[in-house]
């Protein structure tokens, strides 16, 4: 696949996105903020990286408060105590309050961690929003309030597609509070 291929390819993808969904993600972030709840949001290697940027984002440019869970020592403490299958999950146990919202990222949709965080947050009774791709029938996928997934085995295209769905509900938040 050549270049334009490529970004033809995550072009394609990005439009693809079911609208009101993308609408409902957006008014849960909203409605957890004014309400006194956070958003938490958690990845594997670019999908941490993408769970980073979007929790900056949300904090500064809409004013929600977002936390990531990215920190060296948090992660290698938590994967040494519990598990590397069970640190998100327990991150959730220790940093989760009921009115928050969990963003959980995975490519694949089968990352044990993920999955394992999605089943936590949903026993917490916290509103649960899921990015994946690959398979269809992914675990991620059969976990969330709101599940997105893109329809392609290709790392580089679900994280950039996952990273601009997250951006654009981002820019919406923003785009509504100065109106």
């Amino acid at each position: 696949m050549d270049y334009g291929a490529r970004l033809k390819a995550v072009a394609e993808h990005i439009v693809l996105v079911d609208l009101e969904k993308l609408d409902k993600v957006k008014h849960l972030i909203t409605k957890a903020s004014a309400c006194g709840g956070k958003i938490i949001i958690a990845g594997n290697g670019a999908s941490a990286a993408i769970a980073s940027h979007v929790a900056v984002d949300l904090t500064k440019a809409a004013g929600i408060r977002a936390v990531n869970f990215n920190e060296a020592d948090l992660i290698t403490c938590l994967a040494n105590d519990y598990g590397y299958e069970h640190w998100v999950e327990k991150a959730l146990d220790l940093y989760a309050d009921p009115k928050d919202v969990v963003i959980l990222i995975s490519s694949s949709g089968m990352s044990p961690n993920m999955v394992n965080a999605a089943l936590k947050a949903k026993a917490m009774g916290l509103k649960l929003i899921t990015l994946s791709g690959f398979r269809e029938d992914n675990q991620l996928k059969k976990s969330g309030d709101i599940n997105l997934w893109v329809n392609s085995p290709q790392y580089n295209i679900v994280e950039t597609v996952h990273q601009a769905w997250l951006l654009a509900v981002i820019d919406q938040i923003v785009e509504e509070k100065i109106k």
